[in-house]
């Protein structure tokens, strides 16, 4: 029985041993990419999106949430710090990141396009970049968002 016993043992240390080593090599050769297969936004942060999108010049938030396994989940957006001047119909420009302005928990930006014009990250029928995804090509957050009407425009890392 006491064969039994160590036997088990030693072929769950080889186990963790063995996964520790994988951990390490994935650890050693950056953190794993981040593939969004799911953008879940409470009804909260919904309701502020509808308030602010009444907004003629473009807004910008930061999504305040978590990630579990492949799904975002946004519990609300904070405002991003944004000057008057720079915020126009069609361009915003925050004045530091979400955690220069104390939020934690960001997972991701938000915008706006009044109007709902031309609300994608890669011109239609082609793999050309827009200037939105070239802005979350440089954002460290996991996903990005498009607010359209009523509807919201994402992309993930994997996408990016």
């Amino acid at each position: 029985m006491k064969a039994l016993h160590f036997r088990a043992a030693v072929a769950t240390a080889g186990v963790t041993a063995l996964l520790l080593l994988h951990l390490g090599a994935a650890g050693a050769a950056g953190a794993p990419s981040m593939t969004a297969r799911a953008l879940v936004v409470s009804d909260q942060a919904r309701r502020y999106l509808t308030l602010a999108y009444g907004s003629p010049t473009e807004f910008m938030g930061c999504m305040i949430g978590q990630v579990h396994g492949p799904v975002v989940f946004v519990q609300r957006i904070a405002p991003a710090d944004v000057d008057p001047g720079h915020s126009t119909r069609t361009h915003v420009l925050p004045r530091q990141t979400c955690e220069e302005a104390g939020w934690t928990g960001t997972v991701g930006m938000i915008h706006s396009h009044p109007g709902g014009e031309r609300c994608f990250y890669y011109f239609p029928g082609t793999q050309v970049a827009s200037s939105d995804a070239e802005s979350f090509a440089r954002q460290p957050y996991p996903v990005d968002a498009i607010m359209c009407g009523d509807s919201i425009v994402w992309i993930g890392r994997d996408r990016a």
